[in-house]
């Protein structure tokens, strides 16, 4: 069996606690549970930069028992970084259009920051495509996020390199781990029920476009992020879906479950248990 911890949404700096600190306590759990892979889908820091950091620190503390791969959620996109650094930059660790191989296995894992594209929210009311572009920038973190493409345009960017991701791992004869940030579904998304600054916001949460590509090429796992709903683990036809943000723990913006940073990391961190090789059947 090959072990994989799954997180996302760990929002040091939002949450105010000491990353150095929790990256010690990360690192014991991760080593005393065997984990072989940590995949982490986004969202660390507002800033690129301490993002990337924390991904190099944390796999000096692990050593080789544990492998650490991240894509970048919108949060470490804020600061740091370029939109040509993020599509091409060879970062440590950093899996976005990229794919690792489990050794002596029949897994791949495939990452990808992924976007959105609005289309979770178009049709719920009498918005445009424009209409959510300018609510974005005037209320959105993402606002901040520099890049010469319009969100659709992203997106499609982001669906293009995916496809061609899994139709190697399917002429390869691979079993697929897709890792992404945004969400790939719209019945994931909570609908607003009137409230406007959330039907806007779901325009923001990603694109139905990839759950039709996952459900084309039938991988196997997803891991996403940016909700903070903390979901059990979906299977849709052949596919599981985790989502396992730990989200805020603030005062006026309190979503955890539990009442401090580590206990809510551990209860959020799915640990996922692989067979080496797929049983033919």
């Amino acid at each position: 069996m090959v072990r994989i911890a799954f997180s996302s949404d760990n929002h040091f700096d939002v949450n105010r606690v000491d990353a150095s600190v929790m990256m010690q306590q990360q690192a014991a759990y991760l080593l005393a549970h065997q984990v072989q892979w940590y995949l982490i889908a986004g969202d660390l820091f507002n800033d690129f930069q301490r993002s990337q950091q924390y991904v190099v620190d944390l796999q000096a503390l692990l050593g080789p028992q544990t492998r650490v791969l991240w894509v970048a959620g919108n949060h470490d996109m804020v600061h740091g970084v370029s939109f040509d650094e993020l599509e091409k930059g060879a970062f440590d660790g950093y899996l976005h259009n990229r794919f690792m191989d489990i050794p002596n296995t029949d897994w791949r894992i495939i990452g990808n920051n992924g976007w959105y594209d609005y289309q979770f929210a178009l049709g719920q009311g009498k918005e445009t495509a424009r209409d959510y572009a300018q609510w974005k920038y005037a209320f959105w973190i993402d606002r901040a996020i520099k890049q010469p493409l319009s969100d659709p345009e992203r997106a499609t960017l982001a669906l293009t390199q995916i496809e061609t991701q899994l139709a190697a791992a399917q002429a390869a004869h691979k079993q697929v781990i897709l890792m992404t940030h945004f969400v790939p579904r719209a019945d994931f998304v909570p609908l607003g029920h009137g409230h406007h600054f959330w039907e806007m916001a779901r325009a923001l949460m990603g694109t139905p476009r990839l759950g039709t590509l996952i459900d084309q090429y039938q991988v196997a796992q997803v891991l996403y992020g940016h909700l903070h709903l903390h979901p059990a683990p979906r299977t849709i036809g052949v596919t599981t879906y985790y989502d396992q943000a730990v989200g805020y723990g603030r005062q006026r913006l309190n979503e955890w479950q539990t009442d401090n940073f580590m206990a809510e990391w551990q209860l959020e961190t799915f640990l996922l248990d692989l067979p080496k090789k797929i049983k033919k059947v």
